[in-house]
């Protein structure tokens, strides 16, 4: 194999959660090329990733069109798409690479050489993390793989910088993400403010970020605390990665940020609604907590609540539950 191209299309969270495959396939195939195809959006998130390559891939169809030709230029040897989509299966077929290796539920299966049935059918098991099931693509091929393969995330010496221009990085850091893609996920900002409160309690200098769209949640927080947050809306995900290397601890929802903050070996305290929390939990060797109520309709699509038409599940979590968690994070952190 001479040159490999992975596919993981769509969000924040799916591109940190395939950087397994990338570190195990760079440990075991050491002279081949190895480029990772990612939505344009979310491609800085794995700039200066090390041993790989990326190649961008924009929204609409014409740009879509340039990608495909351009990936069919790089020829292949293998393709391994991790994500079964659509627009990945085309991109998979495009390179006309010899060996195209899915899964038997992907869309277009005619397109790929190699299909296998299921993760289930090298783990003897359908309860698996989102990262196991990446990990069983390319183990079902033959490659040696690490089950406890950690996530990880380049650094970012210009991002680094920035970050510290705009925070007193001398202190201890806490970060919070107290926004999340639905409502199902999204724990209350007025309960976000508590474990501001608790945070700056113990002496930490509490952040809280969130996209550009979201930053209506963080005046939520902002306007329930009574202590000073440090919040930002406009970091590039470097800069997010960086304050969360920085940071001492997070505390967030199920979300993107909640997955680089495990990555990069910050201790956390994820907060889980409607989400699997066996396929999504944090996947770190950092001291880490998910914090929940059981509800026997978890997990669910999450676009809505179909069972109480109010996301019981996120808004039952106490928030006495939320600083216990947070309180045994940072006292092993301590230890550490």
């Amino acid at each position: 194999m001479r040159r490999i191209l992975v596919i993981r299309l769509r969000s924040i969270g799916d591109t940190v959660l395939a950087t397994p495959v990338l570190s195990t396939l760079r440990r075991e195939l050491p002279h081949a090329e190895i480029d990772i195809a990612l939505e344009s959006w979310v491609a800085p998130l794995l700039e200066g990733f090390e041993g790989v390559g990326i190649q961008s891939i924009g929204a609409d169809a014409a740009t879509r069109l340039r990608a495909a030709a351009r990936l069919k230029k790089r020829r292949y040897d293998a393709v391994i798409n991790l994500h079964g989509g659509s627009t990945s299966s085309t991109l998979a077929a495009a390179t006309l690479a010899k060996y195209r290796l899915g899964f038997s539920h992907y869309r277009f299966p005619r397109t790929y050489t190699h299909l296998y049935g299921s993760p289930a059918d090298l783990w003897g098991t359908t309860e698996l993390h989102s990262v196991e099931q990446q990990l069983a693509l390319i183990g079902l091929a033959g490659i040696k793989i690490d089950r406890g393969e950690p996530t990880s995330l380049p650094a970012n010496d210009a991002a680094e910088a920035s970050v510290e221009s705009r925070l007193d990085t001398s202190e201890r850091i806490a970060l919070l993400h107290p926004a999340a893609a639905y409502e199902t996920k999204q724990w209350p900002a007025e309960n976000f403010a508590r474990a501001a409160e608790h945070l700056a309690s113990k002496g930490f200098r509490v952040s809280a970020v969130a996209a550009a769209n979201e930053a209506a949640t963080l005046a939520s927080v902002r306007r329930a605390a009574k202590c000073e947050i440090a919040s930002f809306t406009d970091l590039s995900l470097p800069e997010l990665t960086a304050l969360a290397r920085r940071a001492d601890v997070f505390v967030g929802n199920d979300s993107g940020i909640a997955h680089i903050a495990a990555a990069v070996g910050t201790p956390c305290v994820v907060i889980f609604g409607s989400s699997n929390r066996v396929h999504w939990r944090p996947w770190t060797q950092a001291p880490s907590e998910i914090v929940f109520e059981k509800f026997a309709c978890q997990p669910c699509p999450g676009d809505i609540c179909r069972e109480f038409g109010e996301p019981r599940c996120i808004l039952s979590v106490p928030v006495a539950n939320v600083l216990t968690a947070i309180d045994r994070r940072v006292e092993l952190r301590t230890e550490n």
